[in-house]
């Protein structure tokens, strides 16, 4: 099986994201999954969607691009990690979204409805937040749990998608951190099976 850690932290070494990538990537490696890091920011990978690539017909997108996306339909499970910024992911991470998540290659629209190309896969979305989760939902709702839930891995077909909010990290004490960890590492080798 494989695994595709996606990471988008602008400062990721030191950082809780980055500690959630590596424990992914040592759980996911040690369940057996052949795993793949993507960290952004480290890549420095560019998020504009050109209206020139935008236009091209499937046939004729490569190089990089066409391997991000053939990345994306050979994995079966996703763990996506990044800050919560203004109720969003970071621009970077969109920006991968957009390129990457293709319609033509993920999903379709057809005269009889959309097509979901990537059915039967698993997913994990790790966000972080300064805000304690109580009062970030009283006062904005989630749009980060619609945004993956919903808008995101339902419309390519990955029903099977769980989110967790670590917050406030800021506030955070290296016990609570240490028991976040422990479970991202539970969810990461039940979603591994």
């Amino acid at each position: 099986m494989n695994a595709l850690v996606v990471l988008a932290h602008q400062n990721a070494e030191g950082s809780f994201c980055g500690a959630l990538a590596n424990l992914a990537v040592e759980t996911l490696e040690a369940a057996g999954m052949n795993v793949v890091l993507r960290d952004l920011y480290a890549e420095g990978f560019n998020p504009v969607l050109t209206q020139e690539e935008l236009a091209l017909a499937k046939e004729n997108v490569s190089g990089a691009l066409l391997d991000d996306i053939e990345q994306v339909l050979a994995t079966d499970l996703f763990v996506v990690i990044h800050p919560n910024w203004w109720g969003m992911p970071p621009a970077i991470l969109k920006g991968w979204i957009d390129r990457v998540i293709r319609q033509g290659f993920c999903y379709a629209f057809t005269a009889d409805g959309p097509v979901r190309k990537l059915e039967g896969r698993k997913a994990i979305v790790f966000t972080t937040g300064n805000t304690p989760q109580d009062i970030e939902v009283q006062i904005n709702g989630d749009p980060l749990e619609n945004l993956w839930k919903n808008i995101v891995f339902k419309t390519v077909g990955v029903d099977d998608c769980t989110r967790i909010n670590f917050a406030s990290v800021i506030m955070s004490s290296p016990e609570e951190r240490a028991k976040w960890l422990e479970d991202a590492k539970s969810l990461l080798i039940e979603k591994s099976k």
